[in-house]
């Protein structure tokens, strides 16, 4: 790190080759692609196929990555495993051996600039059993805590099998990062990207609705949960869900205060591609619960994150801690 307050992306991500080299042949994973191929459409399939050929080096090389990282005037990354590798319809055995590979690989990847990249891994949601396991894991590897998808097949996060993970990661204080991979409204989102462009922040939105409403925030209020995307589309319409909360007593049964008050103990990234969505989700959440994210290096990303922070407009504290502050204290970086 070459500034006092270094800037740190926390939303960047890696591929790992050999996670996709241990499924690839099995049944399930036939019918994962299936299921992705319907729910993307063909169209975008081909678009993504190209772009991922096109940004395979700095998805897998670190000096690559770096230098791109130079280039956007980022100090730190936070690297965590492309959403493809989840491999959530895994049986138990398969599903241990995806986890410790995806945990080891990445902090492999990461130790190649210690000062500049830190990691997290995968745990199963699918096996709620191997989760405190697999996150026990990732920590004794070095990496700072996992990435989650928005629901598992049969389970939300609101599931009781998923109170000793939170439990462990609010007693270790690992990061849990939310990030959503398929939408449940499958075909309906298969043309024009709207996979992607709809289904990501929907699935954002009724991930985080599960944890607040179910009160999983209330039972675990150390949890350091980071949403991607701006937490979809749940900011900006939260005000329908206090409605909800105050007006029905079947919305407000699970959690002990409005939902509203829940986004100031979560985190979010600023990725939402819109100066005025962002000075809302500050606005709402507050300056010190946003982290700069950049979706690196996908195209629904941001080749210039801290540019993008910069357009906002926000007061000149908010961006130091937007672009800096709260993800070094979430980190706990010092500077160099």
């Amino acid at each position: 790190m070459t500034t006092e307050a270094p800037t740190v992306d926390v939303h960047a991500h890696v591929l790992l080759p050999q996670v996709d080299e241990l499924v690839t042949g099995l049944p399930g994973h036939a019918r994962a692609r299936e299921l992705d191929a319907r729910r993307n459409g063909p169209d975008a399939l081909a678009v993504s196929g190209a772009m991922i050929r096109d940004r395979i080096t700095a998805l897998t090389d670190p000096a690559v990555r770096l230098a791109r990282m130079d280039a956007q005037g980022v100090d730190v990354q936070l690297v965590s495993p492309s959403p493809s590798h989840y491999h959530y319809w895994t049986d138990a055995p398969m599903a241990e051996k995806v986890w410790r590979l995806a945990n080891e690989a990445t902090a492999d990847h990461c130790t190649q600039a210690p000062g500049r990249l830190r990691g997290l891994g995968l745990v199963p949601l699918q096996h709620p059993e191997q989760a405190v396991e697999a996150l026990d894991h990732a920590l004794g590897q070095g990496l700072a805590g996992v990435e989650i998808s928005s629901h598992a097949p049969g389970r939300e996060l609101s599931d009781p099998a998923y109170e000793p993970l939170w439990a462990r990661a609010a007693e270790t204080g690992a990061i849990v990062f939310l990030h959503p991979f398929g939408c449940t409204l499958d075909e309906r989102l298969d043309r024009w990207y709207l996979s992607n462009t709809v289904g990501q922040p929907t699935e954002n939105a009724v991930a985080l609705s599960h944890l607040i409403f179910s009160g999983v925030l209330d039972r675990h209020p150390g949890l350091k949960i980071v949403a991607a995307h701006g937490g979809g589309y749940l900011p900006t319409h939260i005000g329908r869900s206090d409605h909800a909360w105050r007006a029905r007593p079947d919305a407000s049964a699970g959690c002990a205060e409005p939902p509203s008050s829940y986004l100031r103990r979560l985190y979010f990234d600023s990725l939402v591609h819109d100066p005025h969505v962002l000075r809302a989700l500050v606005e709402t959440a507050g300056a010190d619960r946003v982290l700069l994210g950049s979706d690196f290096p996908f195209d629904m990303g941001s080749d210039d994150p801290v540019g993008a922070l910069h357009a906002a407009g926000l007061p000149a504290g908010d961006i130091a801690a937007i672009r800096s502050h709260n993800a070094a204290d979430l980190l706990h970086l010092t500077s160099a």
